[in-house]
């Protein structure tokens, strides 16, 4: 049996990235643009990633300010957000939408944690495999 080292080192690297990618997605209680990352947005009857129609930006710790490229698209990148699930109200102000993170309970933060340990369990058995 032959071990074949740059396939294993190809699959290790895949299995990182997507660990990184997961908790990438996990709400912490700090604004993240990847928190938008899987947001589509109906643009000209096509389903186009938000971050392609606009410009993600944390100007605060708990704040996500999307400002389009295309002010027409302000209705549909709200819409957007209302119907990924994430949890957040949008506030649009007429050029801009701000998203703001809610500070994390003692009973989110527990959630987290298992969260990221869950996430990190499927990893090492990615890893294992």
């Amino acid at each position: 049996m032959t071990i074949n080292l740059k396939e294993i080192k190809d699959k290790m690297h895949r299995t990182s990235q997507s660990l990184q990618k997961e908790l990438a997605n996990i709400r912490a209680g700090r604004a993240n643009p990847s928190l938008l990352n899987h947001v589509k947005v109906e643009y000209y009857g096509v389903p186009t990633p938000l971050n392609q129609i606009a410009s993600v930006q944390v100007p605060e710790a708990r704040v996500l300010l999307i400002t389009p490229y295309d002010k027409g698209s302000l209705k549909s990148i709200e819409q957007a957000i209302f119907a990924s699930d994430l949890g957040l109200t949008p506030q649009n102000d007429g050029t801009a939408i701000r998203l703001i993170i809610p500070q994390l309970t003692e009973d989110s933060r527990k959630d987290l944690v298992k969260q990221v340990k869950s996430e990190g369990e499927k990893a090492k058995v990615a890893a294992r495999n």
